[in-house]
């Protein structure tokens, strides 16, 4: 994606979409590449082309941990934008004041960075909000709670299931784990007391997964842990696919997100939780054996307890009478006021998402959608899928093809072109001869909805 630090490596990038760029809609004076800062210490970057179509894409990046290199970011990879400018548009976007779970700062600095282009380049035709990952939670608030600002919103790989429904189901293998593989174990899963609890917490529960991985009946708990949180077992483009029976193989897949998985519980958690001012989720009351049996990944859980000679039923009744963990209401306050969503929609937006996403697993999908269809706006919403695994793992074609049919959706008042083939031919016009993986899917529930639809 085009950053702040980057822009020098990517002038030519720049200067060869603006020769390409398509017949004026606008013309622009200035230069085609700026940078600036926020009065909140936010910086920016934004791309005019000369000829630009008078359409701007305010583009929302994903997670930065705290300590991380947090430069500002308009577009997803350097190959969309490439594209994006060629085709006319004005790609601009924020660092966000802060690192860590931020969007308190980052709505703000996202609207701010599109006020500031406003006043530099004049007020544009139309505004599309679009985010991957962490971003795609910063783009579905702005599409809830300023609907006034952006015409129409496109969610990448999205954390659109809302911030208090993550931390649930971030909980869950967490707690998992410990009671399974660790039940003397004294390392705390919430209420950090700082940043080096929360690291050394981690620390172990890592050790705790890696020495499971070792006998069968360690990786049957890895695996029953992995599906409480969907975790698919194909989740990296490195990994070769497994067969659908393979267990072996998919669990090994699965543990690798595990073994990496303490980072997010623990240290990315605390984080939250400073913000928050307290622990901001919760098991009581969670059924741990029903949200098993609603997993796809039941067969295999099944597969390798038996083959581990374990009783699985011994270890969900293990989960269901060990201590549970409460809430700070005044965090879930936090939490819900602000990332939590209603699924009231008032303009169109766009979900697309993996299927192999062992991150920020496909179902969080089904969470927006029931929330969207609870709340009445049904037809505000598409959702559409590719089939590959990982993070985020789009072709650039896959994510411009989706951010024309956004713009079908503006231009004809109806979605058109949101099916798998009508997305994967417009890919191919956009990216010729890449891998364009659209399909009809539709993920299983999830497992830990909260949203404020009524």
């Amino acid at each position: 994606m085009i950053t702040a630090r980057r822009s020098g490596r990517l002038a030519y990038l720049i200067a060869a979409a603006l020769l390409a760029a398509s017949a004026p809609a606008f013309a622009t004076e200035g230069p085609a590449h700026v940078e600036g800062a926020l009065a909140s210490g936010a910086t920016w970057v934004m791309d005019v082309p000369e000829d630009w179509n008078g359409t701007v894409l305010l583009f929302s990046h994903g997670y930065q941990a705290a300590g991380q290199p947090n430069p500002a970011e308009n577009a997803p990879s350097d190959e969309a934008a490439a594209i994006a400018l060629r085709e006319g548009y004005a790609l601009i976007g924020s660092s966000y004041a802060a690192t860590g779970w931020a969007v308190e700062q980052a709505v703000p600095d996202q609207l701010a960075t599109l006020d500031e282009f406003t006043a530099r380049f004049g007020s544009a035709d139309r505004t599309i909000a679009w985010g991957q990952s962490y971003g795609g939670l910063v783009t579905t608030t702005i599409a809830e709670r300023h609907a006034d600002r952006v015409d129409a919103t496109l969610s990448m790989c999205g954390l659109v299931h809302g911030g208090v429904a993550n931390w649930n189901s971030t909980l869950d293998p967490a707690y998992a784990v410990k009671t399974l593989l660790a039940p003397g174990s004294g390392y705390p899963l919430v209420d950090f007391a700082d940043e080096q609890e929360a690291s050394a917490a981690a620390t172990e529960m890592t050790g705790v997964v890696d020495r499971a991985q070792t006998t069968p009946q360690g990786r049957a708990r890895i695996a029953l842990a992995a599906a409480l949180h969907n975790i698919p077992g194909h989740n990296d483009p490195a990994q070769p696919e497994p067969g659908d029976r393979d267990w072996e193989a998919q669990q090994r897949n699965q543990y690798e997100v595990m073994a990496r998985f303490p980072a997010t519980a623990m240290e990315w958690r605390q984080e939250a939780e400073s913000r928050a001012g307290g622990n901001m989720s919760w098991n009581t009351g969670v059924d741990y054996a029903r949200m098993l049996a609603d997993s796809p990944f039941a067969p295999e859980v099944a597969a390798l307890y038996e083959s581990a000679g374990l009783s699985l039923n011994d270890d969900l009744n293990a989960l269901a009478t060990a201590p549970r963990i409460d809430a700070d209401p005044g965090a879930v306050d936090y939490m819900t006021r602000n990332v939590a969503f209603t699924g009231r929609l008032s303009a169109p937006q766009l979900d697309i998402h993996t299927t192999g996403d062992g991150l920020v697993p496909v179902q969080v999908a089904s969470a927006h959608r029931d929330a969207v269809e609870e709340a009445g706006t049904t037809e505000e919403l598409r959702q559409a899928f590719v089939d590959r695994p990982g993070h985020c793992t789009f072709t650039p074609g896959e994510q411009l093809a989706a951010l024309h049919a956004v713009e079908t959706r503006l231009d004809t008042g109806r979605w058109q072109g949101t099916g798998p083939a009508a997305l994967n031919a417009a890919a191919e016009v956009e990216q010729p001869g890449g891998d364009h993986s659209y399909v009809r899917f539709r993920p299983s529930p999830y497992p830990r909805p909260y949203d404020l639809a009524e």
